[in-house]
């Protein structure tokens, strides 16, 4: 498996798109209602549910998602790091460094709305009870 990582970039930048959905998996199911609640669009939610009822499936096993999204970003760390690590080949050298410079964003990104979605999964309705 550390071998793939290393030498092939394509699992490398699906490793990123991986790690940015399940991030956005965690912000939907957890985040965007409980912040729908807290600033007083209940009804708002409410409807938002009428149209996709598969965010309370979503809501019921947050559990897994979340994981699912941290295993995925902690592969994309991992698939990172030994990026960093490997010279671009020579005959593709624009496309390598392309990928090498947006997918350190999208991961950063990831890590944030993952750290978003666990505040209002697990921290904020501790507090509110």
């Amino acid at each position: 498996m550390l071998k793939v990582l290393k030498e092939n970039k394509f699992v490398n930048s699906i490793l990123a798109w991986l790690g940015l959905f399940g991030s956005l998996g965690t912000l939907l199911c957890c985040a965007l209602p409980s912040a729908l609640v807290l600033m007083g669009f209940g009804a708002t939610f409410a409807s938002f549910l009428g149209v996709f009822p598969q965010l309370i499936w979503l809501s019921e096993h947050k559990i897994y998602i979340f994981s699912f999204s941290i295993g995925m970003l902690m592969l994309t760390y991992l698939s990172q790091k030994y990026a960093l690590t490997q010279a671009c080949p020579a005959d593709n050298k624009l496309a390598c460094e392309s990928t090498k410079s947006w997918s350190k964003p999208i991961f950063w990104i990831s890590v944030v709305i993952n750290i978003i979605g666990v505040f209002y999964a697990f921290v904020l309705p501790e507090l509110l009870t």
